[in-house]
């Protein structure tokens, strides 16, 4: 009933939990190894060590077993392959299918949203009826049931409410939300502002400096979210605050940590190949960069932390750029409408 398309920590989780609803389930990775000891041992421990899986719980390499014949569809690959294993589906999805975008990120060469390449690659399929889904939700909690919340998005309320049905359990709670472009923009943006905040981490500069850039970082991912007709409470909401702060904040994040790295003077090379993680930020990071540049978007943070990772410049030097930029007011129209003084 239900193919989960990518076998890491996050679409592990997912279908771990669905699964446990008594949903029937099955996983596509590509890596034979990790489908061989989903079914063997009910285990991940390449992506999600420690936990246990059901044993109802199916992988399966092959796109066609997996694809063929559900009703819905959770696509949670990394974001620079969405669009590759999307045409690679394509074939065995049938028009009555729901899609589930749990991928966070932007396409780095068309700067393009998870569902819009969905829509694009997979146009069989309503529109409407390829929803995304964004949150703070770690996969390593999700996995051992801590309580979390999360948010499915997608202009039709029927769709909505069908996901929402789908995977609410009592320790997993699920709101809905027109807004598809406000939460997954919130999903994405907040990758490249945990990285910053990561960086500030590894330069020992505290808590002041931590808060700071994570506050200014929401206004710069609603500023970019208002410029592609997104609703600026949702950055209020779960994709955005919500998000943001579990990524900056967590052990779990593999975009803060990479960050830390980078202020310790690790180089982008070697923390990325120190990995099997994919880094989602730093991709991201290049996108949003693109895109705001395009729109004459103003997010210093996002310039700042390209500018870390692509163009060679230190991350001291890129927290001193930051602090020396023209003065200016904290609330914008953007976020809070026109303030008036006296």
């Amino acid at each position: 009933m239900i193919g989960v398309i990518g076998g890491g920590g996050w679409g592990t989780a997912l279908a771990k939990l669905c699964a446990e609803k008594g949903y029937n389930v099955q996983i596509w990775a590509r890596e034979t190894e990790v489908c061989e000891e989903i079914n063997r041992y009910h285990t991940n421990h390449t992506f999600l060590p420690g936990v246990t899986l059901p044993d109802t719980l199916s992988a399966s390499s092959s796109l066609a077993e997996v694809v063929s014949g559900k009703k819905y569809l959770i696509t949670t690959v990394p974001s620079q392959w969405l669009r590759s294993v999307a045409k690679e589906m394509a074939p065995f999805v049938s028009q009555d299918m729901i899609v589930i975008s749990a991928s966070k990120g932007l396409e780095s060469k068309t700067l393009k949203k998870m569902t819009d390449i969905l829509e694009e690659e997979l146009s069989m399929v309503d529109a409407n009826a390829i929803v995304a889904l964004s949150g703070p939700t770690h996969a390593e909690e999700v996995a051992v049931n801590h309580p979390s919340a999360i948010v499915v998005a997608t202009p039709v309320l029927k769709y909505a409410e069908e996901v929402q049905d789908l995977l609410i359990t009592p320790n997993f709670r699920v709101y809905t939300n027109p807004d598809r472009t406000g939460v997954q923009l919130g999903g994405a943006l907040k990758n490249v502002i945990a990285l910053a905040a990561g960086i500030v981490d590894g330069l020992g500069l505290g808590d002041n400096t931590k808060a700071a850039l994570v506050t200014r970082g929401m206004v710069e991912m609603a500023r970019l979210g208002a410029a592609l007709g997104a609703q600026i409470p949702t950055f209020s909401g779960l994709s955005g605050m919500g998000d943001l702060f579990v990524t900056a904040f967590s052990k779990h994040s593999r975009n803060s940590w990479a960050g830390r790295e980078l202020g310790k003077g690790r180089s982008l090379k070697e923390i990325t190949e120190s990995t099997k993680m994919v880094i989602e930020g730093v991709a991201t990071a290049e996108a949003a960069y693109m895109l705001a540049k395009k729109l004459n978007v103003e997010m210093p943070i996002t310039f700042v932390t390209y500018q870390v990772l692509y163009e060679n410049v230190s991350p001291r030097d890129g927290v001193r750029k930051l602090m020396e930029r023209v003065r200016t007011h904290e609330m914008e129209e953007v976020i809070t409408g026109t303030y008036s003084w006296e």
